[in-house]
C-alpha cells in the first residue's frame, strides 16, 4: 500500500481521536453462570473483576443454563456449522422451528432469520422498495442505523418526521400520491433515551392513509407484553402493525435478526432479498439456543417485571443521589454528561479504579453535546451492586466536576 494510502487512514483516525470520540475496545471475559459479573484483560496479561452495566443481554439469558445446554445438544446433534446458506443446505430443522416460534410470539403469518438486527433492518426495508418501485418511505428522525441505511439503499422517496412528532408524519405523507404504496418505519423503545414510539396513533395515521407500518422491536422483544411480544403487545395493537422487526442478540441472549409479517410477503422477501439469499445462515447452535431462549422468556413474565422494577430503583436511586438521569419511560436508564472527553474520562474511571463497566455514548449514536453513559440494569443487579455502583458514581462524578470547574 502507498504512504499517502496509509497517511489517509491515519487522517481518518486523528479526526476522530480530536473529536474525543475515538473508541476502545474493552477486552472482558463474562463468566459463565455469573450474569452480570465479568473480567477485564489488562494490558499487562492478568485479569481484573469487573460488574457489566451496559449489556444488551437484557435479561441475562446468554448465561440461562437452559439456553446453554441447548446450544450444546445442537452441536453434538448438527456440528458447528450450518454448512451453507438457508437456499444451499442452511436450514435446518432449528431455524424452521425458530421462524415459527418467532411469528407466533409476534402474532403473524411467518418470519425471517437473518444474522443480525442490523441485516434484517437493511435487507427487509431496501427490498421492499425493489417489491414497491414506487413507494415512499417515511422514517423517525431518531431510528437506528440500520433502518436508515435500508431507507437509504432503497433509492426511493423518504420522508424524515421528527421524532415521535405526528403532526410532521401527516403534513409529510400529504406530500405523497393518494394511490402512491406508502411505508412508515419506527422503533418501540429508542435506545438512547429510553422512550417509546405512540404505537396505536402511528397505526391510525396509517389507516387514514393506506400505508404500511414496519416496526423494529428490537429493545422491547422479550421486554413488554404478557407473553414478551414488545411494546406493541403491551399496548395491544400488535395485530394492527404489518412487519415487526426484531433481534435474538438482546432480551433472547443470543445473535440473529428477524423479521415478521404476513406469509407473502414474508416468502417475497425471502426470495429476493440479497442481504438473506447470499448470507449463510445462523449457526444450528445459535439458532438452538434462540429456540430455547424465546420459549422460556415467553412464559416467564417474572422476568419482565424484575426487570422493571430494577430499572425503576435504578432511576430513584440515581435521583437521590442528585445524579443527572435522564428522562425514561422504559429500561434504559442514560446520565447525561454533555462532553466526549469527559464522558470517556469518566467511563474509564469507573471501569479501571471501581471495576464498574458503563461504555461512553458519544457522537454519532447521539447527538453532539448528549453524549451520556447508558446504564442497563437486568433482573440480576441487586441492591448491593446498586450500593457499589452509587458509591463509585458519587466518587468520580465529583472528581471530573471539580476538574471540568
Amino acid at each position: 500500500m502507498r504512504e499517502q494510502d496509509l497517511e489517509a487512514f491515519t487522517r481518518a483516525v486523528d479526526a476522530i481521536r480530536d473529536q474525543g470520540r475515538y473508541r476502545v475496545f474493552a477486552d472482558i471475559r463474562r463468566e459463565r453462570g455469573r450474569f452480570p459479573h465479568a473480567r477485564l484483560r489488562r494490558p499487562d496479561g492478568g485479569d481484573t473483576p469487573i460488574v457489566v452495566w451496559c449489556s444488551n443481554d437484557y435479561l441475562g439469558q446468554g448465561q440461562s443454563e437452559e439456553v446453554i445446554a441447548a446450544a450444546h445438544l445442537a452441536i453434538d446433534d448438527v456440528g458447528a456449522g450450518s454448512g451453507g446458506t438457508r437456499n444451499i443446505s442452511g436450514t435446518t430443522s432449528y431455524h424452521v422451528d425458530l421462524e415459527q416460534e418467532l411469528a407466533a410470539l409476534h402474532g403473524k403469518e411467518s418470519a425471517l432469520l437473518f444474522t443480525s438486527g442490523y441485516v434484517s433492518n437493511e435487507a427487509t426495508l431496501s427490498t421492499l422498495a425493489r417489491l414497491f418501485p414506487d413507494i415512499w418511505m417515511f422514517s423517525d428522525s431518531l431510528n437506528h442505523a440500520s433502518m436508515i441505511e435500508g431507507i437509504r439503499r432503497a433509492n426511493c422517496e423518504k420522508r424524515i418526521f421528527r421524532h415521535n412528532d405526528l403532526q410532521h408524519l401527516e403534513s409529510l405523507l400529504n406530500e405523497a400520491p393518494a394511490d402512491a404504496p406508502k411505508l412508515i418505519a419506527f422503533e418501540s423503545v429508542y435506545s438512547m433515551d429510553g422512550d417509546t414510539a405512540p404505537i396505536e396513533a402511528i397505526c391510525d395515521i396509517a389507516d387514514q392513509y393506506g400505508a404500511m407500518t414496519y416496526l423494529d422491536e428490537v429493545h422491547g422483544v422479550g421486554l413488554y407484553g404478557e407473553t414478551g411480544g414488545g411494546v406493541a403487545e403491551r399496548d395491544g395493537v400488535m395485530h394492527r402493525v404489518d412487519f415487526i422487526e426484531g433481534t435474538l442478540a438482546k432480551a433472547f441472549g443470543t445473535m440473529g435478526g428477524y423479521v415478521t409479517g404476513p406469509r407473502v410477503a414474508i416468502d417475497a422477501i425471502r426470495s429476493t432479498a440479497p442481504g438473506f439469499i447470499f448470507t449463510t445462515s445462523l449457526a444450528p447452535s445459535i439458532a438452538a439456543a434462540a429456540l430455547e431462549s424465546v420459549r422460556l422468556v415467553r412464559r416467564c413474565p417474572h422476568m419482565r417485571s424484575r426487570l422493571a422494577e430494577r430499572a425503576e430503583t435504578l432511576k430513584r436511586r440515581f435521583r437521590d443521589a442528585g445524579l443527572p438521569v435522564m428522562e425514561s419511560s422504559t429500561h434504559i436508564v442514560p446520565l447525561l454528561v454533555g462532553d466526549p472527553v469527559r464522558c470517556k474520562a469518566i467511563s474509564d474511571a469507573l471501569l479501571y479504579d471501581h471495576g464498574v463497566y458503563v461504555q461512553p455514548i458519544n457522537y454519532p449514536t447521539v447527538p453532539r453535546g448528549t453524549e451520556r453513559l447508558r446504564f442497563t440494569p437486568s433482573p440480576f443487579h441487586d441492591d448491593a451492586l446498586m450500593d457499589k455502583l452509587i458509591a463509585a458514581l458519587t466518587t468520580v462524578w465529583g472528581q471530573f466536576s471539580k476538574a471540568a470547574a
